[in-house]
């Protein structure tokens, strides 16, 4: 195959702002053989001192939080105000994982029996390739790549090529950090057969892949002809929050506007269906569109700004479908009077953030995932119907319930079919529970002492006393 130049477009100008090379034939062979033979070396060194590296990374890491957040805000035009907290929370995520490593990566003693020693040990499962979004680069590289090096792997690194400094930044910090030579490695790719090649290599032995129902799909077909390759995956969502008559509505209005139309939506835990009681249905609409009102979309790199563009001109196109259908089937767009959603800049890829009404389940922005900025709206008559609409859906990633009585919403959170499921707050994959999804929304886990689980695999010791 030909080696390629990849170019990333800005959302906030549609113009080209960064080339890469694409993967070669020669890289697609070399990587994996590269990664085996570090692992090789790497996977004796002790837990101390993959933890001191790893301490060492996280702390370059903060200190460039400036230069990467400008990056981030470039490449895939999240507000400046913003993206620096994506590093800071991504060193946060991090320094948990590096705190429960020594407890999540130590031994399970077996059966005590005299004159015998059993335990069970968990070893490194060898080269791992990463293929992840542009969305939340860092946290979703972190996800992975601190526990697969704790655990004593090698890793391989494909970003998305709306983000391909993520990569080149993490392998530099690594690499200052003092890891060695080979035990981190990337590559820039934008054709799926290279990619479908790399996943098949026999010397990889995990594929974590972040993206699209369709991609990890794909993935998933390209590694079936071979039993040893894992593969986890973090699809799409489509999240739902419902608002229960007990609420302060102002208040949870904040919140859902918040969950719903962060990073312009572009999520895979945002909000992106609300039900709410029939007896508050109005007042939380109202308030919702006072929410809206404070609300200022357009250049990402103005201090001020809250929403910035959408990530492609395809993304928006798909967006402004699903409001458009919406609309047709019966819904109204209640989206208030605000200057700022009239008047983006004009070259970016801009979607106002929207609110729907008299939303329903015929339509695909309550069923299908939109990753946008729009807050599609449906009332019910009670618990019940609520999260019988809840599970009305393929996706189970997270979901929330907002209410003051919190023991009622813990028991509701039993029947709601996510991996996670918020009461009262949303939108926030928290480092010490496992990140999971159910149903499309994926397969694996990472977060949480389980997090670690993927990243290796059990090896059993049974020592008999030598009997003369």
């Amino acid at each position: 195959m030909s080696v390629e130049q990849l170019t990333t477009i800005s959302p906030i100008t549609n113009k080209p702002i960064v080339q890469r090379q694409d993967l070669s034939d020669a890289d697609i062979t070399a990587l994996p053989r590269a990664a085996t033979a570090a692992f090789n070396a790497f996977r004796k060194t002790s837990l101390a001192e993959r933890q001191n590296i790893v301490k060492q990374a996280l702390q370059l890491l903060e200190q460039k939080k400036d230069e990467l957040a400008k990056e981030l805000t470039e490449q895939m035009g999240r507000p400046i105000a913003y993206t620096g907290k994506e590093i800071t929370t991504a060193v946060a995520r991090g320094k948990y994982l590096l705190k429960v490593s020594g407890d999540a990566l130590s031994d399970t003693d077996g059966e005590k029996e005299q004159g015998y020693k059993r335990f069970i040990k968990k070893v490194p499962v060898g080269p791992v390739l990463v293929l992840f979004a542009w969305n939340y680069p860092y946290l979703i590289l972190v996800n992975s790549i601190i526990p697969a090096l704790l655990a004593g792997n090698s890793v391989i690194l494909k970003p998305s090529p709306q983000t391909p400094t993520v990569v080149e930044q993490v392998h530099r910090i690594f690499k200052e950090a003092g890891l060695p030579q080979n035990v981190v490695q990337y590559f820039h790719c934008g054709s799926f057969q290279k990619i479908e090649r790399m996943v098949k290599n026999p010397e990889i032995k995990l594929v974590c892949f972040t993206g699209s129902v369709a991609g990890g799909l794909a993935v998933q077909q390209a590694a079936s002809g071979r039993i040893e390759v894992r593969v986890g995956l973090e699809l799409g969502g489509k999240d739902p929050a419902y608002i229960r008559p007990d609420v302060d509505v102002k208040w949870a209005a904040e919140e859902i506007v918040d969950g719903a139309i962060f990073n312009s939506g572009q999520s895979c835990c945002s909000i992106e269906r609300v039900y709410v009681h029939e007896s508050i249905h109005d007042k939380f609409v109202s308030a919702v569109q006072d929410v809206l009102k404070g609300y200022k979309m357009g250049d990402p790199f103005d201090l001020d700004t809250n929403i910035g563009p959408v990530v492609s001109k395809r993304a928006a196109q798909l967006i402004q479908q699903h409001i458009s259908e919406a609309c047709q089937r019966g819904a109204t767009n209640a989206t208030p009077d605000n200057h700022s959603f009239k008047s983006p800049p004009s070259d970016g890829n801009y979607v106002a953030p929207t609110l729907l009404t008299n939303c329903t389940h015929e339509m695909a922005v309550m069923v299908e995932e939109t990753f946008g900025p729009v807050i599609p709206v449906m009332k019910v008559k009670d618990d019940e119907e609520a999260v019988k609409w809840m599970n009305d859906c393929e996706f189970g990633l997270t979901a929330s319930i907002w209410t003051k009585e919190v023991e009622e919403g813990q028991k509701l959170a039993d029947d709601v079919e996510a991996g996670t499921v918020f009461v009262n707050r949303c939108d926030y994959p928290s480092p010490d529970l496992a990140w999971v999804g159910w149903k499309n929304s994926g397969k694996g886990q990472t977060l949480s002492r389980f997090g670690f689980d993927q990243f290796v695999k059990l090896k059993s010791y049974h020592f008999r006393d030598y009997p003369k």
